[in-house]
């Protein structure tokens, strides 16, 4: 990567996540949008449904991520139309990794993702795209470049046990989100929470985080 991109990807203000479990895959984010130092947004949220069977979570420039969030249904309908079949969750993640990598190329398209679906078969998946267009298959957990990674990770890294079931995941999200949003100034306001089972994504957690301004005691 060239300096002007590391410089970039290190100023996504934003907390994304994904835990891969036994019986299924959680993903969550929170609601922070910013510009610099500056809050611009409480109520963003930055995982998003694409269509009946894919999640996606993103950090980085918010208009690339609206761009992309646009432009990926499309091209997976057009595939599922000319190939008589619904793309896999690894086929969709490639494809939104041709994307990025070439929006990178062209000098725009500053955004990672998580990408987590149900497959025909029922098996749930999760994928990490990093801004430059790389994509990777998650077996356990992952944060992508956004500014809350480091507190997520750390967390993660400690309380993450292979074989969880997603019930324990949602719990271990929500505790992750906090933790960065307690100590990122990047991250903050909210707290989305979804889970991808063999029954369908379904938003199992929806929180604010509001200040309360209590006297001394």
């Amino acid at each position: 990567m060239d300096e002007d991109f590391k410089k970039n990807i290190l100023k996504t203000g934003t907390t994304i996540l994904g835990i891969v479990c036994k019986d299924g895959v959680v993903m969550a984010s929170d609601r922070q949008i910013t510009a610099g130092t500056l809050i611009v947004g409480k109520k963003y949220p930055k995982t998003v449904q694409i269509n009946d069977y894919l999640l996606m979570s993103f950090t980085g420039s918010v208009s690339d991520a609206q761009r992309v969030v646009k432009i990926l249904p499309a091209e997976l309908k057009l595939k599922e139309l000319r190939t008589k079949s619904r793309p896999t969750v690894g086929q969709a993640a490639n494809l939104l990794s041709t994307i990025l990598y070439s929006g990178a190329r062209q000098g725009g398209m500053m955004v990672g993702n998580l990408i987590g679906g149900l497959n025909s078969d029922g098996s749930a998946e999760l994928y990490t795209i990093e801004p430059a267009g790389s994509v990777i298959k998650v077996e356990d957990y992952d944060a992508n470049f956004g500014s809350g990674m480091p507190f997520v990770l750390g967390l993660l890294e400690r309380q993450y046990k292979k074989g969880i079931i997603v019930k324990e995941g949602v719990e271990l999200a929500q505790e992750a989100i906090k933790s960065s949003t307690q100590r990122d100034v990047g991250s903050g306001f909210g707290i989305d929470v979804f889970t991808i089972t063999k029954e369908g994504i379904k938003k199992v957690v929806e929180q604010v985080i509001e200040p309360i301004f209590k006297d001394k005691q």
